[in-house]
């Protein structure tokens, strides 16, 4: 199995490849308004460091959200094109899934900011999930962390959380999903709640 995958939901730019033995995982930080800038180059430097070309892939994998509606939009395009030009399956994954598989915590509730003290969060018993994807307020998160879920999250939100590395959450959760790859028509974004821009319409 050969896969490439791409995390573009958050502030860090996520690149995964597997050469069918080997883990090749590139991570850029603080360039969330610079994805579509860098991801071709981050893909082609991922893909020659595994010695692979695009057409070795078996399927190519993206990050469908939570996290910047910019970001998975730019992320679903290029694995559709990939997807598309190549013949290739394609898996979606959450953000969820890359911090499930990233943290070793057996019951956790994997947060990611949603701005104005606001979390998309998913309960998780190992890699499975018990909580379904939500929009919860601190005080909801609280609740939750008060019956025993662990808090994880890319960052450091806040006093407590466990930080993981959503990088090697990316490459094990897209090897660990592999079966469920489909065809790229079947990508689609998860978003939560409404953009900024259409909540102040």
């Amino acid at each position: 199995m050969k896969f490439l995958a791409v995390d573009t939901s958050g502030k860090q730019l996520n690149t995964a490849v597997f050469d069918g033995a080997r883990e090749t995982v590139l991570r850029r930080e603080d360039c969330a308004m610079k994805h579509s800038i860098l991801l071709m180059g981050e893909i082609d430097e991922a893909l020659r460091t595994a010695r692979l070309t695009p057409a070795d892939c078996d399927f190519f994998a993206c990050v469908v959200g939570p996290g910047s509606f910019t970001g998975i939009r730019i992320g679903i395009a290029t694995v559709k094109g990939l997807c598309l030009a190549l013949g290739k399956p394609a898996l979606g994954l959450t953000s969820f899934d890359c911090l499930a598989y990233a943290d070793k915590s057996g019951k956790k509730i994997c947060l990611v900011d949603a701005g104005h003290g606001n979390y998309y969060a998913c309960g998780y018993a190992g890699t499975e999930i018990c909580v379904p994807p939500a929009f919860l307020s601190r005080e909801q998160a609280d609740v939750l962390i008060a019956e025993g879920y662990t808090p994880v999250a890319a960052e450091p939100l806040f006093a407590g959380v466990h930080t993981a590395d959503i990088a090697a959450g990316l490459a094990a959760a897209a090897y660990a999903k592999a079966e469920e790859a489909r065809g790229a028509h079947a990508l689609e974004a998860v978003y939560l709640r409404k953009s900024s821009a259409e909540e102040k319409r």
